[in-house]
């Protein structure tokens, strides 16, 4: 069998009673923080605009709003929506939530049976298995990225196709197929990154749609390359990965662990890549106490690929802002969070963060990994200094946050634009997945009433 046929096989044949607990209670948590993400991003600025040039439908909801798309339109949107405020999940292909979920429900919008939570958790189980398979394939984070592709669009494509084909019922032939359609539809780079553009969030939202229009194409039996990963002309990891590729790690170990085991929840509203810095700056402040003294000096040891990916300082934009490194510090230390508050345009001028700014240095440490933590010293008024290095942030699975923090954290976004009834109701749908009869139950509980509100951020 080609890689694109075993993993067909493995995206169709998979059941929930093939799921550990550990990976039902995980991929639940994954659900609900994605669906906090993306209705809050409904009111980013992304989305909105996107909804502009699209042609109003009737087969799936834009998340938070009254407004209905066609399906591919709605999986677009909703993919936009989920990764615009920065705060969707990590670690997979990598932002895996915004990818597999808003193709899976825009699927499920098509159906005209019913498909029990049950399956739709094997399901979005299956999609970050097969975007991150397809990621390890082609060297990793750190290999794929830093040859200038945005992996959250050139194999999250590959995990939104996988899971589209489940809902929509298609056989482990198709499934593959759809795989073969899937890497022609991938693409996504880095250059947003140098100007702070907002292609970013685009990327998510694209994925997802690809990966449906590959699974519906592939169910009216338009054939896709079922040699797609093979090492010939035109084949993906050839063309994607040519000095990096890892074909092995496509099949490899099916189920061991589920890739989903690996992915981080974000507790702040920034690039994961800033993350164990705040953390290291909490830190050192908790240990000083209230009478610690004033921070006259920070300096930040890190990896020259993280300084590539989060060394700017341009505050402009939010998504400019969501990338700085040097800002996720300065909000932790004048607005005492790195959450969505603190990237609001005003917090972003307040004359404090300039004047923290000029307090900030970063250093390229020559020793350190690409994907290394970064060491942070504070510098404080009595002329004491400070360093800690935080090697695995608030968030990973080594490091979790609590339930407690993950249900508060969907609260306050999905109250931003749902009813506060609607808001548990989605939770306790989601919490008791396994129960549900039909997941189509989910869809009116993620509608909202009206247009997308005023803009967020």
């Amino acid at each position: 069998m080609s890689a694109a046929a075993e993993l067909g096989a493995f995206a169709h044949e998979v059941t929930f009673a093939a799921l550990p607990e550990p990976v039902v209670a995980k991929t639940k948590r994954h659900i609900l923080d994605t669906f906090g993400a993306t209705l809050a991003g409904a009111r980013a600025d992304e989305p909105r605009r996107t909804l502009a040039v699209l042609d109003r439908g009737e087969a799936a909801p834009v998340w938070g709003t009254g407004v209905r798309l066609g399906a591919r339109d709605a999986a677009l949107v909703n993919g936009i929506a989920a990764h615009a405020l920065e705060l969707d999940d990590s670690g997979g292909c990598d932002h895996s939530g915004a990818v597999v979920l808003p193709a899976v429900m825009a699927a499920l919008a098509l159906n005209d049976r019913a498909v029990s939570g049950a399956d739709l958790l094997a399901t979005v189980a299956v999609g970050y298995d097969v975007a991150r398979r397809v990621l390890e394939a082609c060297g990793g984070y750190a290999a794929h990225n830093g040859a200038g592709w945005h992996s959250t669009a050139t194999c999250g494509v590959f995990g939104a196709a996988a899971a589209a084909a489940r809902i929509l019922g298609l056989d482990a032939d198709q499934t593959a197929a759809a795989l073969g359609h899937a890497a022609s539809f991938a693409g996504g780079l880095w250059g947003f990154v140098h100007e702070s553009a907002q292609t970013k969030r685009l990327h998510a939202g694209r994925a997802a749609e690809g990966g449906l229009l590959a699974a519906l194409l592939a169910g009216q039996g338009v054939s896709g390359p079922r040699s797609i990963f093979a090492d010939v002309w035109g084949g993906f990891l050839k063309t994607f990965a040519p000095t990096t590729a890892e074909p092995a790690l496509l099949t490899a170990g099916f189920g061991e662990p589920w890739k989903i085991m690996r992915c981080s929840i974000k507790p702040y509203a920034s690039c994961r890549g800033t993350h164990s810095t705040v953390d290291a700056v909490s830190a050192l402040l908790d240990e000083r106490g209230a009478a610690g003294g004033k921070v006259v000096g920070v300096r930040v040891r890190l990896s020259q690929f993280l300084m590539n990916m989060c060394g700017g300082r341009d505050l402009a934009s939010l998504a400019s802002a969501q990338m700085s490194l040097p800002y996720a510090v300065a909000a932790r230390l004048v607005h005492g969070a790195a959450g969505i508050d603190a990237y609001r345009a005003e917090r972003r001028c307040d004359p404090r963060i300039v004047e923290t700014f000029e307090r900030i240095e970063l250093e390229v440490d020559p020793t350190q990994a690409d994907l290394d933590e970064p060491v942070v010293t504070l510098a404080f008024a009595d002329g004491t200094q400070a360093e800690r290095h935080v090697p695995v942030a608030l968030g990973a699975p080594a490091n979790p946050i609590s339930d407690a923090d993950l249900i508060a954290k969907y609260r306050s976004l999905a109250g931003l634009v749902l009813p506060a009834d609607r808001v548990e109701g989605l939770a306790d749908a989601v919490l008791g997945l396994d129960w549900l009869a039909d997941a189509r139950a989910l869809l009116p509980l993620l509608a909202g009433t009206g247009e997308t509100g005023p803009t967020l951020c």
